[in-house]
Protein backbone atom coordinates (compact mmCIF):
# COMPACT_ATOMS: atom_id res chain seq x y z
CA UNK A 1 0.00 0.00 0.00
CA UNK A 2 1.59 3.16 -0.80
CA UNK A 3 2.19 5.45 2.15
CA UNK A 4 -0.05 9.39 2.26
CA UNK A 5 1.55 11.92 -0.34
CA UNK A 6 3.68 14.78 1.75
CA UNK A 7 1.74 18.12 2.94
CA UNK A 8 3.34 19.94 -0.13
CA UNK A 9 2.34 17.01 -2.46
CA UNK A 10 6.26 15.92 -3.39
CA UNK A 11 8.18 12.70 -3.10
CA UNK A 12 11.31 12.29 -1.53
CA UNK A 13 14.38 12.16 -4.04
CA UNK A 14 17.35 10.02 -2.69
CA UNK A 15 20.40 9.36 -5.04
CA UNK A 16 22.83 7.50 -3.65
CA UNK A 17 26.32 6.57 -4.51
CA UNK A 18 29.09 4.03 -2.75
CA UNK A 19 30.36 7.03 -0.93
CA UNK A 20 27.83 9.63 -0.55
CA UNK A 21 24.33 10.45 -0.35
CA UNK A 22 23.88 13.09 -3.49
CA UNK A 23 20.45 14.08 -2.91
CA UNK A 24 18.20 13.40 -0.43
CA UNK A 25 15.30 16.34 -0.82
CA UNK A 26 11.31 16.46 -1.34
CA UNK A 27 10.50 15.97 -5.56
CA UNK A 28 7.45 17.13 -7.50
CA UNK A 29 8.79 15.18 -10.45
CA UNK A 30 11.69 12.97 -11.63
CA UNK A 31 12.78 12.90 -14.99
CA UNK A 32 15.07 10.11 -16.19
CA UNK A 33 16.33 7.82 -18.96
CA UNK A 34 15.88 4.20 -18.49
CA UNK A 35 17.19 1.46 -21.73
CA UNK A 36 13.92 1.57 -23.20
CA UNK A 37 13.60 5.72 -23.08
CA UNK A 38 12.77 8.62 -20.75
CA UNK A 39 10.30 8.73 -18.30
CA UNK A 40 8.71 10.86 -15.48
CA UNK A 41 7.52 10.46 -11.97
CA UNK A 42 4.77 11.91 -10.02
CA UNK A 43 4.41 11.44 -6.76
CA UNK A 44 0.69 9.39 -7.03
CA UNK A 45 2.07 7.04 -9.40
CA UNK A 46 2.30 3.09 -8.97
CA UNK A 47 5.99 2.02 -7.98
CA UNK A 48 8.38 1.36 -10.36
CA UNK A 49 11.56 0.37 -10.92
CA UNK A 50 14.11 0.89 -14.15
CA UNK A 51 17.18 0.51 -14.89
CA UNK A 52 19.25 3.93 -16.07
CA UNK A 53 21.65 4.45 -18.90
CA UNK A 54 24.11 7.10 -18.20
CA UNK A 55 22.69 10.37 -18.69
CA UNK A 56 20.65 13.63 -17.17
CA UNK A 57 18.49 13.20 -14.32
CA UNK A 58 16.56 16.08 -13.72
CA UNK A 59 13.85 16.80 -11.25
CA UNK A 60 11.67 19.64 -9.70
CA UNK A 61 12.78 20.61 -5.72
CA UNK A 62 9.88 21.59 -3.33
CA UNK A 63 9.59 25.27 -5.12
CA UNK A 64 9.30 23.23 -8.31
CA UNK A 65 12.80 24.46 -9.71
CA UNK A 66 14.36 22.17 -11.84
CA UNK A 67 17.90 20.57 -10.60
CA UNK A 68 20.10 17.99 -12.81
CA UNK A 69 22.16 15.50 -12.29
CA UNK A 70 24.61 13.44 -14.02
CA UNK A 71 24.09 10.04 -13.88
CA UNK A 72 25.63 6.89 -14.71
CA UNK A 73 24.30 3.61 -15.48
CA UNK A 74 21.99 2.36 -11.95
CA UNK A 75 19.09 1.62 -10.61
CA UNK A 76 16.06 3.41 -9.58
CA UNK A 77 12.99 2.25 -7.71
CA UNK A 78 9.52 4.17 -6.62
CA UNK A 79 7.92 2.43 -4.19
CA UNK A 80 5.14 4.65 -2.21
CA UNK A 81 6.55 7.63 -1.85
CA UNK A 82 10.14 8.07 -2.14
CA UNK A 83 12.30 7.46 -5.75
CA UNK A 84 15.56 5.73 -4.66
CA UNK A 85 18.76 5.65 -7.29
CA UNK A 86 21.37 3.81 -6.88
CA UNK A 87 24.61 4.61 -9.22
CA UNK A 88 28.18 3.77 -9.07
CA UNK A 89 29.22 7.52 -10.49
CA UNK A 90 26.98 11.21 -10.62
CA UNK A 91 27.34 15.00 -10.21
CA UNK A 92 25.35 17.58 -9.21
CA UNK A 93 25.16 20.88 -11.22
CA UNK A 94 22.96 24.22 -11.12
CA UNK A 95 21.76 24.29 -14.83
CA UNK A 96 23.09 21.36 -17.63
CA UNK A 97 25.94 23.82 -18.75
CA UNK A 98 27.69 23.97 -15.48
CA UNK A 99 26.67 20.22 -15.51
CA UNK A 100 28.59 19.18 -18.99
CA UNK A 101 31.83 21.42 -17.17
CA UNK A 102 31.53 19.18 -14.33
CA UNK A 103 30.90 15.87 -16.31
CA UNK A 104 34.09 16.57 -18.61
CA UNK A 105 36.05 17.14 -15.36
CA UNK A 106 35.34 14.46 -13.06
CA UNK A 107 35.51 12.07 -16.43
CA UNK A 108 38.68 12.81 -16.96
CA UNK A 109 39.71 11.79 -13.51
CA UNK A 110 38.10 8.74 -14.01
CA UNK A 111 40.00 8.24 -17.25
CA UNK A 112 43.54 8.93 -15.72
CA UNK A 113 43.24 7.12 -12.50
CA UNK A 114 42.02 4.16 -14.76
CA UNK A 115 45.46 4.23 -16.45
CA UNK A 116 47.44 4.55 -13.41
CA UNK A 117 45.52 1.42 -12.52
CA UNK A 118 46.16 -0.27 -15.75
CA UNK A 119 49.86 0.50 -15.37
CA UNK A 120 50.03 -0.94 -12.04
CA UNK A 121 47.97 -4.12 -12.97
CA UNK A 122 50.27 -4.49 -16.21
CA UNK A 123 53.18 -3.97 -13.76
CA UNK A 124 52.17 -6.82 -11.33
CA UNK A 125 51.41 -8.89 -14.35
CA UNK A 126 54.93 -8.61 -15.51
CA UNK A 127 56.26 -9.19 -11.95
CA UNK A 128 54.22 -12.39 -11.70
CA UNK A 129 55.28 -13.96 -15.07
CA UNK A 130 58.87 -13.00 -14.41
CA UNK A 131 58.95 -14.82 -10.96
CA UNK A 132 56.71 -17.97 -12.49
CA UNK A 133 59.72 -17.85 -15.20
CA UNK A 134 62.19 -17.63 -12.59
CA UNK A 135 60.47 -20.58 -11.03
CA UNK A 136 60.45 -22.79 -14.20
CA UNK A 137 64.15 -22.37 -14.75
CA UNK A 138 64.80 -23.32 -11.17
CA UNK A 139 63.40 -26.48 -11.50
CA UNK A 140 64.49 -27.45 -14.87
CA UNK A 141 67.95 -26.18 -13.98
Amino acid sequence: MASALAPDGSMRLQVLLPTEVLVDEPARRVLAVAEDGAFCLLPRHLDFVAALVPGVLLFHDAADRERCLAVDRGLLVKCGQTVRVSTPNGVRGEDLGALQALVEARFLALDDQARRTRSTLARLEAGTLRRFRQLQESRHG
